[in-house]
C-alpha cells in the first residue's frame, strides 16, 4: 500500500472548488471529499493534485486523504484540529497571511537562539507560531489564504539533517558543496521544510500561493547576465537549475494554477499520461533557464471583488543586453497589464522584490544601474558589475525601466473611473518589514490609495550589523549619500514618490495580514516574542487602515 510522504497542502481554492496536493512513496489513487485523482511519477517520487468539486460556497468542510481506499491522513491521534476546505463567499473580512524567507532548521538550540548569542541561531519560525495560535483559535478567526513571497527553500542554506543526507551521497569537497546539487536533495529539502507538524497541518488547512525567489534556487539568482554567464560555466549550475525548476514546478507551481488553466499546461497533461515524467520535465526546466520567452511563472488569484497578481520577477528577467536589462519578457508585460485591469476592490500585486525600498537603498541601486551601463566609463563599469553582485543591487530600483513601466501600470489602473480602494504591493526579500505610502505627480488623477507593503522573514532574522545598514538606508543620512551618488551617475528622480508611515523598519522574525472587506482594507504585522513559559507568541506591532 503507497504511504503519504508529503502534504495534503491546500493549494488552490473558490467559490465551489479546491484543489488538494500529495506527494506518495508509490503509484496509487488519492481521494479527497469524494474526489480521486492518479499519481504520475517523476524520478522514483509520486504526486497527485486532486480537484474537488461540488462543494459549497461559504462553507467549511472538514476533509481525509485516502490512498487506495485507506486513510492516511489526518493521522491518528493527532493533537491538530481537523484538515478543513473554506470555500470563498463568507460575509465578513477576508483575511490573508504573508511573508517571505523561511530557513529550514530544528527548533532547539542553538538554531532557536538569536544570532548574536551564536551564529546558526534563527529564533522562532513565525508560521510555527501562526499554526499554534490557530490550534487554539475559532475557525472563524483563520486566514482565508496564506501568500508565500520567495525564498519556501533555501538550496544555499540546508537545515542539518539534509546536510548530513548530501554527505552521505557524494563528496561536499567538490562544488557546490554542501548546498543543494540536483533534484533528489530539492525533494529532501521540501520535505524537511514542509514536514514539521505545525507547518504540515498550517499548509493542509489555508489555501497557498507561491513564488519563487533567489534562495529557491541560488544567492543573487539572475543578478546579471555576467553572473548567469559565470554560472554556467561551472560543471554543476545545469544540475542544480534542471533540480530547482523541476520541483518548483512540482512542489509549488502547478498547485498554484486555477483548474481550468492547470488543464491548459502542456507539462501537466504529459506527465500525467508518462510512465517517468523525469525526461518530460527535466527537458521542460532546462528550457526554462535558457529561454526566458514562452515559459511563465506569474499567475493571478481572485478573492471575491479583489485580485493577486502574483509575478515572477526573478527567472523571467531579460538580460542581455545589459543595458536594456528588464525584470520582465514583453508577454509577461502584455500579461502583468491585461490581468492588473478590470473591476476589483483592491488590486494586489505580489512581487518577491519590493518595487520601493528604503530610500538610500533606492538611490544606491540606481546609481549602480547607470554605473553597469557606462555613466562612468568602462574600468567602472566592470567594478559596478563587481559591486552589484557583492551588495545584492538587483530589486526593481536596478532595473530602472521596468520600475518606470510598472508604475505606469498602477497609475492607469488608479485612475480609472471605477479604480480599485487600494492597490497593495505585496513583498518580501529584504529581511525587514515596512510600509511606505506611495504618491504621484501633481494632476495624475489616481484615486486608489497606493502602497508598498514589505514583510521579511518568517525565519531568518538579520544581525545587529545588518540592522543598523538598513537602519541607516531609511534616514536622512543613507538617503543623501545615495541621492548623491546618484546624480554624479546622471540618474534623476524616481518616478513616484513614497514616505514610510513608520519611522523605522521593523526586523525579527515576523508575519503580515492583510483584511478586507468590501472597500476597506487593514495591514497588521505581528512579530514573534518568547513568552514565559518558553513559549512563543505573535504580537502586533503596528495596524494601518490602507483603505
Amino acid at each position: 500500500m503507497a504511504r503519504l510522504v508529503l502534504g495534503p497542502l491546500l493549494r488552490y481554492t473558490g467559490d465551489d472548488e479546491a484543489t488538494v496536493w500529495v506527494e506518495t512513496d508509490g503509484p496509487c489513487e488519492v481521494e479527497v471529499v469524494g474526489c480521486r485523482a492518479r499519481t504520475f511519477g517523476v524520478s522514483g517520487h509520486h504526486y497527485a493534485l486532486v480537484h474537488c468539486t461540488g462543494l459549497e460556497p461559504a462553507s467549511t468542510t472538514p476533509y481525509e486523504v485516502r490512498l487506495d481506499g485507506e486513510r492516511v491522513w489526518p493521522e491518528p491521534d493527532s493533537p491538530y484540529p481537523p484538515s478543513v476546505i473554506r470555500t470563498y463567499g463568507a460575509s465578513g473580512p477576508f483575511r490573508i497571511a504573508w511573508g517571505s524567507c523561511r530557513v529550514c532548521a530544528p527548533h532547539e538550540p542553538p538554531h532557536s537562539l538569536r544570532k548574536d548569542e551564536h551564529p546558526d541561531g534563527r529564533e522562532v519560525d513565525a508560521l510555527r507560531v501562526l499554526a499554534d495560535h490557530m490550534r487554539q483559535q475559532d475557525s472563524g478567526e483563520w486566514p482565508h489564504a496564506l501568500v508565500l513571497l520567495g525564498d519556501q527553500v533555501y538550496a544555499d542554506e540546508v537545515s542539518p539533517h539534509v546536510r548530513e543526507y548530501i554527505r552521505a551521497h557524494r563528496d561536499t569537497e567538490v562544488p557546490p558543496g554542501e548546498t543543494v546539487a540536483n533534484f533528489e536533495e530539492y525533494t529532501r529539502l521540501y520535505r524537511e521544510s514542509w514536514s514539521e507538524p505545525h507547518i504540515r497541518w498550517l499548509l493542509s488547512t489555508v489555501p497557498t500561493a507561491m513564488i519563487f525567489d533567489d534562495h529557491d534556487v541560488h544567492d543573487d539568482w539572475n543578478t546579471s547576465k555576467k553572473w548567469v554567464d559565470d554560472i554556467r560555466a561551472t560543471g554543476w549550475w545545469d544540475e542544480r537549475i534542471v533540480g530547482g525548476f523541476s520541483t518548483y514546478w512540482l512542489y509549488q507551481h502547478m498547485g498554484n494554477l486555477a483548474p481550468e488553466h492547470l488543464v491548459e499546461d502542456a507539462v501537466y497533461e504529459r506527465l500525467g499520461d508518462a510512465d517517468d515524467g523525469w525526461p518530460i520535465l527535466s527537458e521542460f526546466a532546462f528550457r526554462a533557464d535558457r529561454e526566458v520567452a514562452g515559459t511563465r511563472w506569474s499567475y493571478c488569484r481572485d478573492f471575491g471583488r479583489s485580485r493577486l497578481v502574483m509575478i515572477d520577477s526573478r527567472a523571467g528577467r531579460v538580460l542581455d543586453p545589459p543595458e536594456r536589462r528588464s525584470m520582465l519578457d514583453p508577454h509577461e508585460w502584455e500579461w502583468f497589464a491585461q490581468h492588473a485591469n478590470g473591476e476589483f476592490d483592491h488590486l494586489l500585486i505580489g512581487t518577491s522584490l519590493p518595487f520601493l525600498l528604503a530610500p538610500g537603498l533606492h538611490y544606491l541601486e540606481a546609481w549602480n544601474e547607470a554605473v553597469c551601463n557606462g555613466a562612468w566609463g568602462g574600468a567602472a563599469a566592470v567594478a559596478g558589475e563587481v559591486v552589484r553582485q557583492a551588495l545584492d543591487l538587483e530589486h526593481w530600483a536596478a532595473f530602472g525601466s521596468s520600475l518606470d513601466r510598472v508604475t505606469e501600470i498602477v497609475r492607469r489602473v488608479g485612475t480609472r473611473a471605477d479604480a480599485p480602494a487600494s492597490i497593495v504591493a505585496l513583498s518580501g526579500d529584504v529581511h525587514h518589514a515596512y510600509l511606505a505610502q506611495v504618491g504621484f505627480p501633481p494632476g495624475t488623477g489616481v484615486r486608489s490609495a497606493v502602497y508598498q507593503a514589505t514583510c521579511s522573514p518568517f525565519r531568518n532574522p538579520l544581525d545587529e550589523h545588518e540592522r543598523r545598514g538598513i537602519r541607516f538606508a531609511c534616514g536622512k543620512g543613507g538617503t543623501l549619500v545615495g541621492k548623491l551618488l546618484a546624480r554624479a551617475a546622471g540618474v534623476g528622480d524616481p518616478p513616484v514618490r513614497w514616505r514610510f508611515t513608520h519611522d523605522e523598519p521593523f526586523f525579527d522574525n515576523q508575519v503580515c495580514f492583510l483584511e478586507l472587506e468590501g472597500r476597506r482594507a487593514r495591514l497588521e504585522l505581528q512579530k514573534t516574542v518568547p513568552e514565559e513559559n518558553e513559549g512563543f507568541s505573535l504580537e502586533t506591532v503596528f495596524e494601518y487602515q490602507l483603505a
